[in-house]
């Protein structure tokens, strides 16, 4: 299993503090009880993160065009119809994908394009399920277009828990499906905004799996079909 580089310190720290802590309540209290359950304890949580930093080795072939990637582990919290203002000021489909502490937390990139846009806002850490989190807590904004034109918005958003956003992409630079995006510590979301005619493969509830599930078919342009006709 590959450790994503953003929690190999943490594992580190967290492997030396266990091992110590265990090591001197088994030197003075052998036989005690509570030595155990630590020892128990210590065992489900350095599982738990070594399951949040691991780092998914699932690759797509090809750049798929049209196509969209779950851009991370998760479950499905909201398919809706949405006002977008900050960029695009047009209504969009709406895709969220809660993580929980049992997910990993490795971002993907969720179309092949340029990066035509990235920026990163402040903000609070209400719950990462909670609806308002889409646009009142801290969050990076990341706008791909597509070969075909299309402007997809991918947002990473902090949650209750979670104090640090990572992003690895740069405005600018041309990206596969598939390439790594970020990373987000503790417990998370993201959203995707979607051309509204987009052909949508999932249902709310659904668990995803980046680089492995995909979310939706983006609309043909018009220019493609009369390619194809001529």
């Amino acid at each position: 299993m590959l450790i994503h580089k953003e929690g190999r310190k943490t594992l580190l720290l967290t492997t030396i503090i266990l091992v110590l802590l265990n090591g001197l309540m088994f030197r003075f209290f052998p036989e005690s009880l509570v030595t155990f359950i630590l020892l128990f304890v210590s065992v489900v949580v350095y599982a738990l993160m070594l399951n949040f930093f691991k780092k998914p080795s699932r690759v797509y072939e090809g750049d798929l065009l049209g196509y969209v990637n779950a851009p991370a582990d998760g479950k499905i919290v909201v398919i809706e119809k949405t006002f977008e203002k900050d960029f695009f000021n047009e209504e969009r489909i709406q895709i969220s994908i809660f993580m929980s502490f049992f997910n990993a937390h490795s971002n993907w990139i969720p179309v092949t394009g340029k990066v035509v846009h990235y920026s990163h806002q402040e903000g609070n850490f209400h719950a990462a399920f909670l609806p308002k989190s889409s646009h009142e807590n801290e969050r990076s904004n990341i706008i791909i277009e597509t070969p075909d034109g299309h402007r997809v918005l991918t947002r990473q958003i902090a949650g209750a828990v979670a104090r640090r956003i990572v992003t690895y992409v740069r405005e600018g630079e041309f990206y596969h499906i598939g390439d790594r995006l970020g990373f987000i510590k503790l417990g998370s979301r993201m959203d995707l905004f979607l051309p509204l005619d987009s052909e949508i493969l999932v249902q709310i509830g659904d668990e995803v799996r980046a680089n492995e599930s995909l979310l939706a078919r983006l609309p043909q342009r018009e220019e493609s079909h009369e390619k194809r006709d001529s």
